[in-house]
């Protein structure tokens, strides 16, 4: 029991020997101090941004789906871009109201909703200058569009059941960004149509102002009774529509209706928000890669940043402590002083990245909405923040301690 205490306390005086070293050089080299805190703050800024965007990739059409309040999605095949007709979705699902009225019947079933999303010509009273946006069409009810600003749409009795021949509301929701775009505002007239010569004969107003299809496409958008679109888009013959979205009753057992409605309706996929998120994936191989990219290269990036910086600020001290060997300091407590200068740096700087995180994540973030539309492109979690520290800190103490051990195996004399 004595020899433990006795080398107990011979390692408490190394310790505090070396503690004693490691404040002296940080106190004598501040501003390098102070260039590595911040080098190590900007490597763990790094490796938390670049996973935040990574995760975000990865989790943004999840959120998407799910903000759409919809339980089950509908599909005639997949879903895609397409150049005919100016450009826009490929509406694969056709004769699209008589299909979602069927289902609309079935045990379980609250709302059967058919959405068409075909890319129109919008443009300004009186203006030759058309943009394009992607037209949403929606039904009279079940549509679920949250307005913001104006009234929401009075309905679409120009279906007709079906012969075309109600009359038109003539109304139009749009998004706050569609609104800025165009310089229009509740109440002002705008043109819409699927070609050129269809959107100028083809006057509305503006009713109200919805970002509701905004956020679920990250696009900007202009919503109009269902039937309105497939007469300015001259798609009135077959009806068709992207998806048709199923709201289910309280209580009611999604898996068992999902499996119901398949068998109903074999010609049809009938997927979850999850299902329908993965069968969107599929198609964006590229998009699962650069996410999962960008996870990766937040890792390697952080890591070599951070030990680069600490081998670089051990090995600027190389004389001071060549000078401390040839006065007789041991390699162990040479290599015990430099792993608290890594330990202390990687501590800081962690803690200064792990700072400068949610600001440059909350600018990043405006800047997403202001170029693609999408809010919360960039997620971090505590595991990403934890992550991040235990790197600095670890990868900081590694490299001390490497750089360290190479200056102890290096003469004195070669650094004097």
């Amino acid at each position: 029991m004595g020899r433990f205490w006795s080398l107990l306390k011979r390692w408490s005086a190394r310790l505090r020997v070396a503690t004693s070293i490691t404040v002296s050089q940080l106190r004598h080299h501040r501003l390098r101090l102070g260039l590595a805190i911040i080098g190590v703050g900007l490597a763990v800024l790094s490796m938390t941004l670049l996973a935040g965007v990574g995760v975000g990739v990865l989790e943004t059409g999840e959120q998407q789906f799910e903000a759409a309040d919809r339980d089950l999605w509908v599909t005639a095949g997949e879903t895609r871009l397409t150049s005919a007709g100016g450009g826009g979705f490929e509406n694969s699902l056709t004769d699209s109201r008589s299909v979602a009225t069927d289902m609309n019947t079935h045990d379980g079933v609250r709302n059967a909703v058919p959405l068409a999303f075909e890319t129109v010509y919008v443009g300004t009273d009186g203006s030759d200058d058309f943009q394009t946006f992607i037209g949403t069409g929606v039904p009279g009810s079940g549509s679920a569009v949250h307005v913001t600003e104006g009234e929401e749409l009075s309905g679409d009795p120009h279906y007709a059941n079906g012969s075309y021949d109600g009359e038109r509301t003539n109304e139009v929701l749009i998004d706050e960004e569609t609104a800025r775009a165009l310089d229009v505002d509740v109440g002002d007239t705008i043109n819409v149509g699927g070609s050129l010569a269809a959107a100028r004969n083809n006057e509305v107003t503006v009713v109200g102002i919805s970002s509701t299809f905004e956020r679920m496409l990250g696009a900007p958008t202009v919503v109009m009774p269902l039937s309105e679109l497939h007469q300015a888009t001259g798609t009135t013959r077959t009806e068709p529509a992207t998806f048709i979205t199923i709201t289910l009753e309280d209580g009611a057992d999604p898996d068992a209706v999902q499996a119901d409605l398949s068998e109903t309706y074999p010609e049809y996929e009938i997927r979850s928000n999850q299902e329908q998120l993965e069968a969107v994936l599929q198609e964006q191989v590229l998009v699962l890669a650069a996410g999962g990219a960008l996870v990766v290269l937040a890792l390697g990036a952080g890591i070599a940043l951070t030990h680069t910086l600490l081998t670089l600020v051990i090995f600027q001290q190389r004389a001071a402590f060549g000078a401390l060997s040839a006065q007789g300091m041991s390699s162990s407590l040479l290599i015990a002083s430099v792993v608290g200068q890594g330990l202390s740096i990687g501590l800081i700087g962690g803690v200064l990245g792990l700072a400068l995180t949610p600001p440059a994540v909350e600018l990043l973030n405006r800047l997403a909405v202001a170029v693609v539309g999408f809010d919360g492109l960039v997620q971090t979690s505590p595991m990403i923040l934890g992550s991040a520290l235990v790197v600095a800190i670890v990868i900081g103490t590694v490299a001390a301690a490497l750089a360290g051990w190479r200056l102890s195996r290096t003469p004195p004399l070669e650094y004097l």
